[in-house]
């Protein structure tokens, strides 16, 4: 039962600041892009960080309200996810000395997320085969 009320709580939490920043990037862009530069222009292009904001506190409060193994769980995915950016982002840095095309800084965002499910998905066979055998 609590597992099931947290995870609702994350999910209305998270979803609520999706939407938040999907309407604040839409904004933006519609908005802050044709303005001239200055301070107005930056804050307006910055506002989609509010979203983001709002879900980085629907994970740390997930985060509070899970139990240890869960965190045990997402500490070890996200570790793994951590390292095989750092290993795919560094690699294609040295490829754009050799005169690969700069990537945006938001690809590091996409190979992030790929690579948290990548982790999430091995280690949750793992531990399914541990709890076969």
């Amino acid at each position: 039962m609590h597992e099931k009320r947290v995870g609702r709580a994350y999910r209305i939490e998270l979803w609520t600041a999706i939407a938040v920043y999907v309407v604040l990037v839409a904004a933006s862009i519609r908005f802050g892009r044709p303005m001239e530069g200055g301070l107005l222009r930056t804050v307006v292009l910055l506002s989609p960080m509010i979203g983001f904001a709002m879900m980085i506190r629907a994970i740390a409060r997930h985060v509070a309200r899970i139990d240890e193994y869960q965190r045990l769980r997402l500490l070890e995915s996200l570790a793994l996810a951590f390292a095989i950016t750092g290993a795919v982002t560094f690699s294609y840095g040295f490829l754009e000395t050799a005169g690969y095309p700069k990537l945006s800084m938001f690809s590091v965002w996409m190979v992030m997320g790929v690579s948290w499910g990548v982790a999430s998905f091995a280690l949750g066979m793992r531990t399914r085969r541990a709890m076969e055998s």
